[in-house]
């Protein structure tokens, strides 16, 4: 936007120069013009009005005081020339003993003669350009060549550059507070934008998958942080399907482990279960003495092992995890003993 200013600023300065420089030409133009315009008529009213015969040689006589009184009603000072180009009368005495001006340059008169409307201006290169010399050739009534008016001029454009120079720098104070309101408005438009993206740059480091990550709400925005604030959502939508995914994934996954360690936890029990009552069908005399004794022990064994898939069963029924460890002081040698036990019973 700064940029865009100063850009606007330099553009409009360029084209205010370039419209005044051809204001200026076209102003000159065509006042040199009304000045021509205004000396034919009167020199044309003179010729039709005079008593001397309308030949270029009595020119000198049909201008002799009328040409100061036309220069005066007008306020135009002007010269007149034969066809030849030889200075004939000038509304300025002092002209007419001036040697450098009294004939006209034979490219002037070449360049006029050639001219189709028997007009043409020269512009002095040496004063500047400012400088400009008309010459026309003028007729009697009857539109026979008489002569040639030659019309100096002057393009005196201090009063519109000293305008054009106020008008630049009350231009240029114009741009400059709007450069300034230019760079308030970027700065507050910037804090606005970066504040939202901070927001959101906030919230994408505190996104995590294994908790609910909240969505962004933010009123106002720009187009592009909307668009920004709606893919970040839909990102914490997907992440929410995934994190589900996941969560379910991990849960079967867990089941299937527990499953293993309950399979293999209430095969502990049932192998010396099985082992026991193998040995006890095998082996067990109903005439031994000791017979009840025998079937006590069998029993507690199996009452026993019948706990522990009890406490096992209970605890996954729960849905709690296996039966803690608990630390309790064991006779090594008696547990060794009572293992040995089964195989070695005659039941």
């Amino acid at each position: 936007m700064i940029l865009l200013v100063l850009v606007a600023s330099v553009l409009i300065a360029a084209v205010t120069l370039y419209q005044y420089n051809e204001q200026s030409k076209d102003y000159h133009k065509q006042r040199l013009e009304r000045k021509e315009d205004q000396l034919l008529s009167s020199i044309d009213y003179l010729i039709r009005g005079t008593t001397w015969p309308r030949e270029t040689e009595y020119l000198d006589r049909i201008f002799k005081d009328k040409i100061y009184e036309i220069a005066d009603n007008l306020s135009v000072e002007f010269n007149i020339y034969d066809l030849g180009g030889t200075l004939i009368k000038s509304s300025k005495p002092s002209f007419e003993t001036d040697t450098l001006v009294t004939c006209m340059s034979t490219d002037i008169l070449n360049n006029l003669m050639n001219s189709v409307d028997k007009r043409y201006v020269e512009t002095n290169e040496v004063l500047g350009g400012d400088y400009r010399t008309s010459y026309t050739i003028f007729t009697d009534f009857k539109s026979k060549p008489l002569g040639i008016l030659n019309v100096p001029y002057f393009e005196d454009d201090k009063f519109n550059e000293e305008e054009l120079k106020e008008f630049l720098i009350r231009l240029g104070y114009a741009y400059f507070v709007m450069l300034l309101v230019a760079i308030a408005f970027a700065y507050f438009v910037s804090r606005y934008i970066t504040r939202s993206l901070k927001t959101i740059s906030d919230k994408m480091n505190e996104t995590r998958l294994e908790k609910r990550n909240q969505k962004i709400e933010l009123k106002g925005a720009s187009q592009e942080v909307s668009i920004l604030v709606e893919s970040y959502n839909s990102m914490i939508d997907e992440l929410e399907e995934s994190a589900v995914k996941l969560a379910r994934g991990e849960r079967e996954q867990a089941w299937r482990e527990m499953a293993k360690q309950v399979a293999h936890e209430i095969k502990n029990p049932l192998t010396p279960m099985r082992l026991s009552v193998q040995s006890f069908q095998r082996k067990f005399d109903p005439n031994d003495p000791n017979a009840l004794k025998k079937i006590d022990e069998y029993c507690k064994t199996l009452i026993q092992q019948i706990d522990t898939m009890s406490s096992i069963a209970s605890a996954f029924s729960n849905f709690a995890k296996m039966p803690a460890q608990k630390n309790e002081t064991l006779n090594v040698v008696e547990v060794v003993d009572l293992a040995l036990d089964i195989f070695t019973e005659d039941y």
